[in-house]
Parts: C-alpha cells; sequence; structure tokens
C-alpha cells in the first residue's frame, strides 16, 4: 500500500495566547478556549475561525491519522498568524514561537510529522535570518509564506533578496491564500473562503511568473495551495494577454511555460479539477494536501485522487507521498519507507 503525506495541515500552539502575551495591539490573533475540546481564534475581538483541539493536539491528529490512513502530515502555520501587518521585530518574535512549537512537535513525532516554518515576510533581511535558523537550525523541511505582503504582489523587487536565498538554499515554499483580494464586497456567504482565496491564489502566482520572479530564479521550488486556485484554469488567458501585449513582456517565453515549474496540492474537490491538474502539469507535480483539520478540508485526505478513474500505480503512489517528500528535499534515507 502506498504511503499517504498530507501537505497541506495547519497547527498552532495550545497556549499560544500565552506565548504571545506580550505582543499588544488587538490586531494580534489569540486563541480563546471555549470548552476542553474546543476554541475560538479570535482576532480584534471578534471570532476569526472557530476550531477543535484538533489544531493543536499531536495525539489527536495521529488518531485522526491513523482513522484516515494517513501516514506523515507536514505541518504548517494558520495564515492569520503570518502578522504581515506587525513591526518586524515583533512578526519575527510570533514566528519564532511558532517554529520552535512546529520543530519541537516534529522531534517528538518524527515518523509522523514534517515542519515548515514562518517568517516575517515585511522585513526580507528579517525573513531570511529566519529561514535560515528554521532549515539549517531546526530541522524544518521548508517555509510557508502569504500570497502578498501588505498588498505588495510576490515579485515586488523588495523581495527578491528572499526568493533569491531560497533557490540558493534550496527552500521549498508553500505559498497559501490570506489577505485575499476583494474581500470588502466577500462578507456574506463565506465568499472569502470559496471565491477570494482562489483568487487571490492566481494573482500571486501570475505576479511570480509575469514579475519574472520565476525567470529570474529557475530552480525556486513552489507548491500552491488549493490547487493553485483559478491560476490552472486562467493560464490560456495570461498566454493570450502575452501574446498580444509585446510592450509588457518581461519573458521570453509565455507564462503556461513557467507555470510547469510550479507544484500544486490536490485540494481541488473534483476529479474533473485533478485530471486538468495532470494533463496540463504532469502528476509528477500534484501533492495530497486536505486542509485538515478546517471545515473546508478533504475527508478523507487524497480522496479526489481516490475517486479519479485511470490513474495508474505509479501516479497514485506519486501524488500520495513521494511528490511531497521530493518537493521537501527528504530522500527514503531519511527513515521514510516507501
Amino acid at each position: 500500500m502506498e504511503m499517504r503525506v498530507d501537505f497541506h495541515t495547519h497547527i498552532i500552539p495550545e497556549n499560544f495566547t500565552e506565548l504571545t502575551k506580550h505582543l499588544t495591539g488587538e490586531k494580534w490573533p489569540t486563541l480563546e478556549r471555549t470548552c476542553a475540546c474546543g476554541a475560538n481564534i479570535m482576532v480584534a475581538g471578534k471570532v476569526f475561525r472557530e476550531v477543535t483541539d484538533q489544531v493543536w493536539s499531536p495525539e489527536k491528529r495521529i488518531n485522526d491519522m491513523e482513522r484516515e490512513m494517513v501516514d506523515i502530515q507536514v505541518l504548517s502555520p494558520i495564515p492569520v498568524t503570518f502578522s504581515y501587518w506587525a513591526p518586524a521585530a515583533e512578526a519575527e518574535m510570533l514566528a519564532r514561537i511558532q517554529n520552535d512549537f512546529i520543530a519541537e512537535v516534529c522531534a517528538e513525532y518524527p515518523s509522523k510529522f514534517i515542519g515548515l516554518g514562518t517568517v516575517p515576510m515585511q522585513d526580507v533581511e528579517v525573513a531570511i535570518r529566519e529561514m535560515d535558523r528554521c532549515i539549517h537550525e531546526l530541522g524544518l523541511k521548508g517555509i510557508e509564506i502569504g500570497t502578498n505582503v501588505n498588498g505588495k504582489n510576490l515579485d515586488d523587487p523588495s523581495f527578491i533578496a528572499f526568493f533569491e536565498m531560497a533557490e540558493k538554499w534550496n527552500v521549498p515554499l508553500f505559498i497559501h491564500p490570506w489577505e485575499t483580494l476583494g474581500k470588502e464586497r466577500m462578507p456574506r456567504h463565506n465568499l472569502m473562503y470559496t471565491v477570494g482565496m482562489p483568487s487571490e491564489t492566481a494573482l500571486a502566482g501570475a505576479s511570480l511568473i509575469l514579475g519574472g520572479v520565476m525567470d529570474k530564479f529557475p530552480n525556486l521550488k513552489i507548491c500552491f495551495a488549493h490547487g493553485g486556485g483559478s491560476l490552472p484554469y486562467l493560464l490560456p488567458r495570461l498566454d493570450q494577454g502575452w501574446k498580444v501585449w509585446p510592450h509588457l513582456r518581461l519573458l521570453d517565453k509565455p507564462p503556461s511555460f513557467y507555470a510547469k515549474k510550479f507544484y500544486f496540492d490536490s485540494l481541488v474537490n473534483d476529479p474533473i479539477n485533478l485530471n486538468y491538474l495532470i494533463q496540463n502539469f504532469g502528476h509528477e507535480k500534484i501533492i495530497m494536501g486536505s486542509d485538515y483539520p478546517f471545515l473546508l478540508r478533504e475527508v478523507h485526505p487524497g480522496k479526489v485522487i481516490d475517486e479519479t478513474l485511470g490513474l495508474t500505480e505509479e501516479q497514485t503512489d506519486a501524488m500520495f507521498g513521494k511528490n511531497a517528500l521530493r518537493f521537501l528535499n527528504i530522500p527514503v534515507k531519511d527513515g521514510v519507507k516507501l
């Protein structure tokens, strides 16, 4: 049976509020317990998200993993904690708290968890310093970043040094939507999650391509959450724009060429969408991810892969686990048995 690695899961320390009590100001997220097995993530005095003990308890996770046939979870912070709006020194403190916690969980359960860190992208020098610590001291396997930084797209010149070091150190980047475009138009129906996030992800991907970041750093390893949002389906339109507006071109090749460098998690909710990704990018670029433990997650992890007809054993084995490990630079000799 293939190994299943859930690449897209989120975690927060149970004592998050205690650990961050020195940070002042109402915009900092807090975790307020509501019962023995539940809590609210609060921002500015309002409930941002209701969560259960799944979001902080490694033991609860392991029980769920065994029930849902997941061998390994890749742990990453919850995007609301990125806090790019804050002073860099304080955001660095919050990043270090979370990165230390994730590293500790991975050290305690090395066969069950792999960790990704977070860095304060509002100050690239500080972000590089914390990325260095995450990878070379804590042993985390990659960095999760948001789709924009205080409204700056990821091709902003201020981020070039960060991507340069990520490529130099071969650090995988997991790009997750946050602070979505148009959120002021999406207060109802939870549209921020269902429409805003996919659109925000597409903007981030298009910016990295058209802004020349992927051309400048061809070995940069990037995986997008939620199957890349709407980016994969907009590529023909992006190519057409590149074709008809030559005066705007920064690239010698069309956007779809550079998009083939990206990885995507498999959280696309429908086999038709998964087949589209496979046909356009290859099964080698698709990584199983469920968004555990939130309501929009896939239950069971890998369900869309299981339900996609006509896949070979080689393809499913790759998407269920091998692609994630390869993306994270984890060889089999590290104790991971495939």
